[in-house]
């Protein structure tokens, strides 16, 4: 066997993932074309350990073993070693993640596989002591050594099992759309809900915000008040529990515990921009205050903690912080002992202790709690004769006390690189933001970060990176990535008026047909043909705490497709929602933006045209009201010369459609246009028809 120089090569990466791991005495590669050719040229067995900077379990697994010389002597002698970002590199992380799902039932991270040197996998798991770390390598790399082929067979085997996890049956059926299937589904989801607090009825519990955004539609089309009624718990709940940082804003990953109180204490961009969508179309429908708070507090921590003044987000908060002894500990930044917030609070502490439930309800462990509500301040204000008005003032007195005194300790390890998908569901919901709350500043900030996605992300040939991190884009982007911003430049556009983000939008639509599409399966493929080989290409299909990729470009293709009357775009998102309609009964919850789209195509989708001087006026008078079955096309005239821009033949639906002195509404709908309006509330009347 050959042998090479000791060296840990991930100093030369960006990630701050990968950069935790550089000075392990692991020989570590990433993942790239070159650390592949030499599993090969060795023929060594690959370790593949994926995980995130966020990520508590992956901190105590390094701790334990990759930081132990005895360990890493195992590891370096016996395997190429190779340390994935799965934020970064999401392709190699679905392939293994499905090996170890086979394997195991179960996955997870840290996400630890082992390969044969061509990539095949062979074996798996998610944490490990370090006692069962060692016996499984030095067990592995014995029976490789000694007799391979019984690995080989095996491999060969998973890997078709890989291969076939999720290959796609285009469904020849004639294509109806019913919506009586659509409730099929939500009765069958139904059974798993959790009426008291909200979300499923198990734990852990994820915020999962795309199944309320479609439970939450499906609730209001139908009148569903009980339907309707455990959406709002569900948020409720969120907001109240300590998932939600009560003093500094911005959600936690995911809870351990049925009441939301103890979170996974990560904070992610990806959650926080979709969960601001949520609360911003639920406040529409029932003008809650607690939602329209939840939305200022979440973008007040994000421009706090997340945003880079190049107008990027950053990725994550890790779990774990320093603790009083000066060690990492989970969640240690944000709970509080009660002899400090006696001191903070003072003469006030009894009303801040029954406010945030400084009791049994609270209590977390070692004399720690963590804050939650579980009133509202309405009753609570009743409950202790406080004007409500009074009470407001009184909590965001307790929020700036305690923010000043949590700024003293050492805050949660930063990931600082700035993902396109991310930053993009972070975009639409500061688009989201706006069009409820009529609040410019976040507008403001959406076009800032919309900008800096154009001129930092898309490359010249349309094409876009994945990541950027010290003014630098690397790695080819997924599909993911182009979904999620040519949603966000969409949504951009329809609130804006801007024809530059609907055209780039249909750009990188193209592209993706291009480089992404299957023609056998009518779908894309997560990663696009000009990427290095994987054992498979994979193709994504559920959807998750992100929907998935493919859901959300069905969705963009109808929206672009009515926008530009292009058949291609309305034919294939029909199509890969028909190929997918058997899945989603067996399990809604994991299809519901694919049950979203699935409402689109099942009743009235509205084309909404509004051409003059006062389109934007007009377009905000429209946004008070919750219509999500509808795409915006508009254009605000050319003072100057009363016409439209040279881009007017690009528009079908803004055609002859502008009256000189005047703002005009058109409502069409299913080929059939209403008589146009200037009159808003006249076009609503039409909409709701």
């Amino acid at each position: 066997m050959l042998k090479h120089k000791f060296t840990n090569s991930l100093i030369n990466e960006t990630s701050p993932y990968l950069l935790q791991h550089a000075h392990n005495p692991v020989e570590w590669y990433a993942w790239n074309d070159e650390t592949l050719a030499l599993a090969k040229k060795e023929n060594k067995l690959i370790l593949i350990s994926i995980g995130y900077s966020a990520c508590h379990w992956c901190h105590v697994m390094e701790h334990e073993s990759f930081e132990n010389e005895e360990v890493a002597d195992i590891m370096n002698n016996n395997f190429i070693n190779i340390k994935v970002d799965r934020e970064e590199r999401p392709d190699v992380d679905q392939v293994y993640m499905n090996a170890v799902q086979l394997i195991t039932g179960g996955g997870g991270w840290p996400l630890n596989c082992i390969a044969l040197p061509d990539g095949r996998p062979v074996w798996g798991g998610t944490y490990f002591t370090k006692e069962n770390w060692v016996s499984a390598l030095e067990q592995i790399s014995d029976l490789y050594q000694k007799d391979s082929t019984k690995i080989i067979d095996y491999a060969e085997k998973l890997t078709e099992g890989v291969q076939q996890s999720n290959l796609v049956i285009p469904n020849k059926n004639e294509i109806i759309f019913s919506e009586e299937y659509i409730q099929q589904c939500v009765d069958k989801w139904s059974a798993f809900f959790d009426i008291d607090f909200g979300g499923l009825n198990r734990a852990p519990k994820f915020p999962m915000p795309t199944n309320y955004q479609f439970l939450m539609r499906h609730a209001y089309k139908t009148k569903n008040s009980n339907l309707q009624a455990y959406v709002n718990t569900t948020l409720t709940k969120m907001a109240y529990g300590g998932i939600f940082d009560q003093v500094g804003g911005g959600f936690a990953r995911y809870s351990v515990d049925e009441k939301w109180h103890i979170p996974h204490f990560e904070k992610m961009l990806y959650d926080n921009g979709q969960l601001v969508s949520l609360y911003s179309d639920a406040y529409l429908i029932n003008k809650n205050e607690l939602y329209k708070e939840t939305v200022y507090n979440t973008l007040e921590f994000i421009e706090r903690e997340l945003l880079h003044e190049n107008g990027g987000f950053y990725a994550s908060l890790d779990a774990d912080s320093m603790n009083e002894e000066n060690e990492l500990e989970e969640g240690a930044f944000y709970v509080w002992k009660k002899e400090e917030l006696e001191k903070i609070i003072g003469s006030e502490f009894e009303l801040f202790s029954q406010y945030y439930n400084i009791n049994e309800y609270g209590f977390w462990e070692n004399n720690a709690y963590n804050l939650i509500r579980s009133k509202t301040d309405d009753e609570f204000a009743i409950l202790n004769n406080i004007e409500i008005t009074d009470l407001k003032k009184i909590v965001d007195q307790w929020k700036n006390k305690l923010l000043v005194e949590r700024a003293k300790r050492q805050p949660p390890r930063l990931d600082d690189k700035i993902l396109t998908s991310w930053n993009a569901l972070m975009l639409k919901g500061y688009i989201d933001a706006y069009r409820v709350f009529n609040d410019n500043h976040f507008l403001d900030i959406a076009l800032k970060n919309a900008s800096f996605l154009e001129e930092n992300i898309i490359k010249n040939d349309g094409s876009l990176f994945r990541s950027y991190k010290n003014k630098k884009a690397t790695i080819n982007a997924y599909l993911e990535d182009y979904a999620t911003l040519i949603e966000a430049y969409i949504s951009l556009y329809e609130v804006s008026l801007e024809d530059k983000w609907v055209l780039l939008a249909k750009k990188l639509s193209d592209y993706t047909f291009e480089h992404f599409y299957d023609k056998d399966s009518n779908m894309f493929f997560f990663t696009s043909d000009i990427d290095s080989k994987l054992i498979t290409k994979k193709t994504e299909l559920e959807d998750n705490v992100i929907p998935s990729s493919n859901s959300i470009m069905a969705k963009n293709l109808t929206k672009l497709g009515h926008f530009f009357e292009d058949a291609n775009y309305l034919k294939t998102s029909r199509q890969m929602v028909h190929n997918i309609a058997p899945l989603i009964e067996n399990y809604p919850s994991s299809y519901s933006n694919w049950l979203d789209i699935y409402t689109h195509l099942s009743g009235s989708f509205y084309e909404l045209a509004i051409v003059g001087e006062d389109a934007i006026q007009k377009i905000k008078e429209v946004n008070k009201h919750y219509i999500p079955n509808k795409v915006i096309c508009g254009r605000v005239s050319d003072i100057k010369n009363k016409s439209f821009s040279e881009n007017e033949a690009e528009f079908p639906l803004l055609k002859n459609r502008f009256i000189q002195g005047t703002t005009m509404i058109y409502v069409c709908v299913n080929n059939s246009c209403n008589f146009p309006t200037n009159d808003s509330s006249i076009a609503l009347k039409q909409l709701s028809n």
